[in-house]
């Protein structure tokens, strides 16, 4: 029904010996950043054989690439050109790893489709999409600054090969909308998903909070006090629901698990054997 998956480098290990973690703790794939010694831009075509031996060498299929843009993704017109090159050499990659999905945030989506940055955004995701439309790859938006309905409706607008990457902790921990209807109303559109959890300890405006971290990024969120990741089971997720709603909408895909910590190895190996138990309950 499912496959389990894991980030290689929140195992702390380094890239490669995070993908042999991977297949010691029995995930059977793996998702990468496409940064540091595999940044597309960088990369020499040795290190990129040594990724993919390695993957297949250890039983790992490449779920996605994260293709973080940093700031406030895709909102900025003139930042733009600089990130779209960056975007579509990382599908380029992919291809290379056969991999055909790249995740990445590309900010706040306004619900006012008047608001100036929509149209910004949207001709931006348009111009990505075409690209990996053409190649048979998608490019998956993160969820969490915005309702589902409202990260819906514009994908439908950016066109072909936009989709979702659905994360149902950063909608517990932010947003606060119910992660497991989002789920019926994404649909279709969900094409790889994260496995993770956490908690919203004080409800913030997702916006004015998001927009917080663009300016001081992840230090800054831990420092606010607005909510915690936690492993997975120990939050608020509702995972039974969660992934019955994946089920009933057609989803088949990876639950990539992503445990933003230091020293996270343990947490994800505990979090194979949680997804493994919670989708046998559903067979």
């Amino acid at each position: 029904m499912f496959k389990i998956g894991t980030l290689a480098d929140w195992f702390g290990v380094g890239l490669i010996e995070g993908i042999r973690e991977s297949e010691r703790c029995g995930a059977t794939g793996v998702q990468i950043y496409a940064a540091g010694d595999l940044d597309p831009r960088t990369a020499s075509a040795a290190q990129v054989k040594q990724v993919k031996d390695t993957a297949r060498a250890c039983s790992q299929t490449v779920t996605a690439l994260c293709g973080e843009l940093g700031g406030y993704g895709l909102e900025k017109a003139e930042d733009n050109p600089e990130k779209l090159d960056y975007l579509k050499k990382v599908i380029d990659l992919g291809l290379e790893l056969d991999c055909r999905v790249v995740t990445t945030h590309i900010g706040v989506v306004p619900k006012d489709r008047s608001v100036p940055r929509y149209a910004v955004m949207r001709d931006a995701c348009m111009e990505i999409g075409a690209y990996a439309a053409e190649r048979g790859c998608w490019i998956a938006v993160e969820t969490g600054p915005e309702a589902i309905d409202t990260l819906s409706a514009f994908i439908d607008d950016c066109g072909p090969g936009v989709g979702v990457n659905y994360d149902p902790a950063n909608i517990v921990m932010v947003t606060g909308v119910d992660h497991v209807e989002g789920v019926r109303i994404a649909g279709k559109r969900i094409v790889h998903t994260h496995a993770k959890d956490g908690k919203n300890l004080v409800p913030v405006n997702a916006e004015s909070f998001y927009h917080g971290f663009a300016e001081g990024g992840l230090e800054w969120m831990q420092s606010q006090g607005v909510l915690i990741e936690t492993p997975l089971g120990e939050g608020d997720v509702r995972w039974a629901e969660y992934l019955s709603a994946l089920r009933d909408v057609g989803y088949d895909g990876y639950l990539t698990i992503e445990r933003e910590v230091k020293n996270g190895a343990e947490d994800i190996r505990m979090a194979v054997r949680f997804l493994a138990e919670a989708i046998a309950k559903l067979l």
